[in-house]
């Protein structure tokens, strides 16, 4: 089978017909994965967006399904427990380094859950502990449910999962059964924490901050990747079988025989 492009021929061969046509449709199946993927995602942003927006409700009912309520405003109640307090570490604030606050609030029900209380300037919390404020009494507060665990990939957690330091209060990520354990915390939660809105906070020091949604969504990057991909393997396979056009055959010059034999 041939096509005729003006002065070129598209003659495709079997054996790198047989090898292209399977990666392309391979690379073209992953493009339009990640544009449903990128739909997932931008849908779970603007869920979790939703909620944030939404009315508190009790801590009680959101800890009933805590991935479901994660990002909700949640309305709680109890003291905090300064002598648990725990240095979550690496944190930024406007581009400046420091750490956040984490202190165990005990509930009115009697059981105990981690409040990060926000962030503080520098690395080092042992110099900066007299600037922290330590509300005592009972705290009515309002504050957004956060789930635990190491957010990285499944596959590479080992991996790439820093370590934390329990002995040193040293933190680098919320593994929630650990801290209530270096805590000291009696009858903890250990599904979620909560974040402090800045309006349950005291003024001055640590600095509440409601938490971003940040949820990565490179998505459409991977796609325009595979997309590329595909459209520079149809371009290579083109030019690969594109050949001459074959031209009239060469005729010998001079004046054309008369069909006479000269005599």
């Amino acid at each position: 089978m041939a096509f005729r492009l003006s002065r070129l021929t598209f003659r495709p061969r079997l054996w790198p017909t047989l090898l292209t046509l399977p990666v392309l449709a391979a690379l073209l199946a992953l493009g339009f994965w990640q544009l449903d993927r990128l739909a997932w995602k931008e849908a779970l942003i603007a869920e979790l967006e939703e909620r944030r927006e939404a009315a508190p409700i009790s801590l009680s009912s959101a800890l009933e399904a805590p991935q479901e309520n994660e990002y909700r405003s949640v309305s709680l109640q109890g003291n905090y427990l300064h002598d648990g307090e725990i240095h979550w570490l690496a944190r930024t604030h406007e581009s400046k380094s420091g750490y956040h606050v984490l202190t165990p609030l005990r509930l009115t029900d009697g059981r105990e859950i981690l409040v990060d209380r926000g962030w503080m300037p520098g690395t080092d919390p042992e110099a900066n502990s007299a600037e922290v404020s330590r509300p005592e009494g009972r705290q009515e507060l309002t504050a957004v449910l956060r789930r635990g665990g190491w957010g990285g990939p499944g596959w590479l957690s080992n991996f790439l999962r820093p370590e934390n330091r329990p002995a040193e209060n040293e933190w680098l990520w919320p593994d929630l059964p650990a801290m209530a354990d270096a805590a000291g915390m009696e009858n903890p939660v250990t599904e979620a924490y909560v974040t402090l809105l800045p309006e349950s906070a005291p003024s001055g020091l640590p600095l509440a901050q409601a938490p971003p949604i940040n949820l990565k969504n490179d998505h459409l990057g991977y796609a325009i990747t595979w997309f590329t991909l595909a459209g520079a393997l149809a371009v290579i396979y083109l030019l690969f079988h594109l050949r001459p056009r074959p031209g009239p055959p060469s005729r010998p010059d001079g004046p054309r025989p008369s069909g006479r034999h000269a005599e």
